[in-house]
């Protein structure tokens, strides 16, 4: 494709579903000029770096979580649609995740998301720093809960470079088994889904998600918010 007639949104969408597949890691210009039918040079030209290419990606993976109307709902309901936003967003984009922890990925579509965090809290009754507190804690709950799976997906793309996977994993697996195996508890739970790589127990997200949103109740009904 000319570089003409490619544009910016065509590139990110295609670098999207790139990572989707491969992972951040898997980001290449060369492969995505080979998708697009254009070369390495023309992608840069319109998006500057890959990095610059990432952030861009990352901005439009926050533009797909819907913001619930404040008008019609109360907060806690918003928290909660907001967080499983997020948490769906983050499932469908595991490279996301990998993101955060090795370039900065923040733009309007992530501050959009942040702003309206703290006009949920803020409707609930927290107010200036304990508005930023309630916010931060749900956000790292979702961002560590999406951890699991970004890490089996990479784990998973890194045994289907390995000759070997299938027995690698065989192995891998019968020694964490073996060392689960020394610990009473851990033992117990060897045959359940828990046991898996970087799994976790079933709705342990909905879980956790109301213990936080039952807490932070809980802390307004402790100590009312002074309305301004």
């Amino acid at each position: 494709m000319p570089r003409d007639t490619l544009t910016k949104d065509q590139i990110v969408k295609a670098a999207i579903a790139l990572m989707d597949s491969e992972g951040l890691e898997g980001l290449s210009t060369r492969v995505l000029g080979t998708r697009l039918g254009s070369a390495a040079t023309a992608i840069y030209w319109h998006v500057g770096s890959k990095d610059n290419l990432v952030a861009l990606a990352a901005d439009s993976a926050w533009g797909e979580i819907a913001m619930p109307d404040l008008k019609v709902i109360d907060w806690r309901d918003a928290a909660r649609r907001m967080a499983t936003g997020l948490h769906a967003m983050l499932g469908r984009h595991l490279w996301l995740v990998q993101a955060f922890g090795s370039q900065m990925v923040y733009g309007p579509g992530k501050a959009r998301y942040d702003d309206h965090g703290l006009a949920v809290f803020e409707l609930a009754g927290f107010h200036g720093a304990r508005a930023d507190r309630a916010a931060a804690t749900l956000f790292i709950f979702v961002l560590g809960h999406a951890l699991g799976a970004a890490a089996a997906a990479s784990f998973a793309r890194k045994l289907e470079r390995d000759s070997n996977a299938a027995q690698t994993m065989r192995d891998g697996m019968a020694k964490a088994r073996e060392i689960a195996a020394q610990f009473p508890r851990l033992r117990t739970r060897l045959e359940t889904a828990a046991a898996d790589y970087a799994a976790g127990p079933d709705r342990s997200f909905e879980f956790g998600l109301d213990a936080i949103l039952d807490g932070l109740a809980a802390q307004l009904t402790a100590r009312p918010s002074r309305r301004r």
